[in-house]
């Protein structure tokens, strides 16, 4: 019982791992794409309340999504509702990973927040200790390394 939980720990962590990566990566071309290097420059640069505030945009934009993806699933239209709240939550995940890797020392500036950032990360350090040695999370960070490389050679 105790290797199966482990295992599910494992993926479980494998996937929020691999779509942290990803959505940090399509956040950072995204920018690129849209030009917007000069507002990331000032994220980087900007206030503690401003941090405060850039972090609560993508909140903003993702809950009318939310909401609308409980609407349809309370009118009974199940797929395009969870449809609906998955994309709603990879575009929140991009939003936020992106605006809290920019402004994430004046963001532990605050207490409630630097509590809650080392509470989380303490329970992600405790269950990759736990993970590491299984078969499956080396197996997955063999791959990983390979799609790198891959993607890497064919974007030159």
């Amino acid at each position: 019982m105790k290797r199966l939980l482990i295992t599910l720990l494992a993926i479980v962590l494998i996937i929020e791992e691999w779509l942290w990566d990803f959505l940090s990566a399509c956040g950072h071309y995204l920018a690129l794409l849209l030009k917007l290097e000069s507002v990331e420059r000032w994220l980087v640069q900007t206030s503690p309340a401003m941090a405060l505030l850039a972090i609560a945009i993508p909140i903003l934009i993702v809950t009318p999504i939310n909401l609308a993806a409980l609407s349809l699933l309370l009118h009974g239209l199940l797929l395009q509702g969870i449809l609906l709240e998955l994309f709603a939550k990879l575009l929140g995940t991009l939003l936020v990973a992106r605006v809290f890797s920019l402004t994430k020392p004046q963001l532990l500036s605050f207490s409630l927040i630097a509590l809650v950032y080392q509470t989380i990360m303490g329970w992600l350090h405790w269950a990759h200790a736990k993970i590491v040695d299984t078969e499956i999370y080396r197996w997955s960070r063999q791959l990983k390394a390979q799609v790198k490389a891959k993607i890497k050679a064919l974007l030159g």
